[in-house]
């Protein structure tokens, strides 16, 4: 036997880690199954051999389990290897004086769930007794049987997340295809829309160009008008032309609310009121408050913002009163001096606030609405018959 390949005196084996070789050769397998990645154990049976070793990994683990048996190049690169890679779990080890300690530090590693470098460091600790070295075998054992299962697990997990990754995947090809087909619509309107637009301004500048030609040609004929026998005449000609001149108004001024009605869609408007709708279902403009305090007693309470936005639409101010239910009674006397016109919702109101209301507008001469439907298509109603623009002042409701 070479010099090498002799083992230590034994005088050094109490206070001497023990070496891979020392280890029983049940300890060989764990340590470099599970203390070594197997690219780093293939890199040093390599160097070994001086070359490529060809052998798959399970024929490099079993030959270099076998070859930690005695003490040779492989074995000392392998200590050599682990004493690196593991120096800190070592240096942390030596504090221990007895096996108790080793195993209750050992312990505290499983728990951590970083054993590699704590199972070497306690096998090769110079107080790891038979004992200890048969714990900590059973353990690793135990260890490497979850660890695989949880691989396993791993795998099968892995395996379902790629299949819900590439459905997902194929999902959103489906999604960024048909957004890309929406796109393309919406782009090819927006082009349809913009040569409306600008056919319409074409059209609009042409009619002003008829409209001042024609109003020029009326200038020439009241300055040419010297005969004042032809006056009867040259009168009922004026009036065509002025007629004339109504009707290209006309057009005129629907060829703009055209361009506005294709600029409006363009822009994606947003969707009329419902009073609005309403005015322009029966062909009258709705009535404008200028800024007048309308005071709405009463009413629904999810009507409210409809209420509010049917006022605000017509140019008036909102203000609200629940009609006795919920506000204090002392408020509604305040609210009804503030306000320029009274909306009381009949159907929606305390008998006492409904007599105030009633009571105060006679004694002032306050305007007052009485709607019985709370909806807001019939507040909107109200407003439009009895507020329209051709009515004066003594045609308006009020309490008598």
């Amino acid at each position: 036997m070479c010099e090498q390949c002799k083992p230590e005196a034994n005088s050094a084996a109490g206070t001497r880690r023990r070496r891979l070789w020392d280890l029983p050769h049940a300890c060989h397998c764990p340590v470099i199954g599970v203390c070594l990645p197997l690219n780093t154990l293939r890199t040093l049976v390599n160097k070994t051999l001086g070359g490529q070793a060809q052998a798959d990994d399970y024929e490099i683990h079993v030959g270099a389990v076998a070859e930690c048996m005695r003490r040779n190049r492989l074995s000392k690169r392998l200590q050599d290897e682990l004493d690196r890679r593991y120096a800190r779990p070592i240096q942390a080890l030596r504090a221990a004086r007895t096996a108790v300690e080793i195993a209750e530090m050992w312990t505290a590693a499983i728990h951590q769930g970083d054993v590699a470098g704590a199972f070497w460091a306690a096998l090769t600790h110079p107080r790891c007794d038979d004992v200890l070295q048969d714990v900590l075998l059973r353990d690793m054992h135990m260890l490497q049987h979850q660890a695989g299962a949880a691989t396993r697990q791993d795998i099968a997990r892995y395996k379902a997340l790629r299949q819900a990754h590439a459905d997902l995947e194929a999902e959103s090809k489906k999604i960024r295809a048909r957004h890309a087909r929406a796109l393309a619509d919406k782009q090819a309107e927006n082009e349809r829309l913009s040569a409306e637009t600008a056919q319409l301004r074409t059209d609009s500048v042409a009619r002003q160009s008829q409209l001042m030609a024609l109003a020029r040609d009326l200038e020439k004929l009241k300055a040419s008008q010297a005969d004042y026998a032809q006056a009867d005449k040259l009168q009922k000609k004026i009036e065509l032309l002025t007629v004339h001149q109504a009707e290209l108004e006309a057009q005129n001024q629907s060829l703009r609310q055209q361009l506005a009605q294709a600029a409006k869609a363009q822009a994606a408007p947003a969707p009329l009121s419902a009073h609005a709708v309403d005015a322009a279902q029966d062909g009258r403009a709705p009535p404008q408050l200028q800024h007048r305090v309308v005071l709405c007693v009463g009413g629904r309470s999810g009507n409210i913002a409809h209420y509010r936005a049917a006022i605000e639409d017509i140019g008036g101010r909102f203000a609200h009163h629940d009609g006795g239910l919920q506000d204090k009674h002392d408020a509604l006397d305040a609210s009804l001096a503030a306000a320029d016109l009274v909306i009381c919702q009949t159907g929606c109101i305390s008998h006492n606030a409904y007599w105030r209301v009633k009571d105060f507008c006679k004694r002032t001469g306050k305007r007052c609405l009485f709607v019985e439907n709370p909806s807001t298509s019939s507040l909107v109603r109200e407003l439009r018959q009895n507020l329209a623009p051709e009515k004066t002042g003594e045609e308006l409701i009020q309490l008598g």
